[in-house]
């Protein structure tokens, strides 16, 4: 099972995208949480950044969103999880090495 990462409106979205693209890489799915509008806002620009840094890996990724309850301190709260995993692999391509210019007359 893999644990369920959490996010809060507080959180960094690189950070968060690179725990997503860490657990991606080693169990192929992620469970991201988010209560409340900020949140989920932080957990889906996440989302698309760990589908960048997948993308250097050759894998492709989808979320597929879901309200579950959730208890907070006793307190039943709704949340969105959302299920990522891999929907494919590809070969990356290496990107493009840049051309050394000619060197200048002396």
């Amino acid at each position: 099972m893999v644990d369920t990462i959490k996010v809060s409106a507080k959180s960094r979205s690189t950070s968060v995208a690179g725990a997503i693209a860490g657990v991606i890489r080693e169990h192929k799915r992620a469970d991201v949480q988010a209560i409340g509008a900020g949140a989920v806002n932080q957990a889906v620009k996440a989302i698309a950044i760990a589908r960048g840094y997948l993308e250097r890996d050759g894998l492709d990724i989808v979320c597929i969103p879901a309200f579950v309850e959730v208890d907070v301190s006793g307190e039943e709260r709704t949340a969105v999880k959302f299920a990522v995993e891999v929907s494919r692999t590809f070969t990356p391509v290496a990107p493009p090495v840049p051309e050394t210019p000619p060197a200048l007359p002396e």
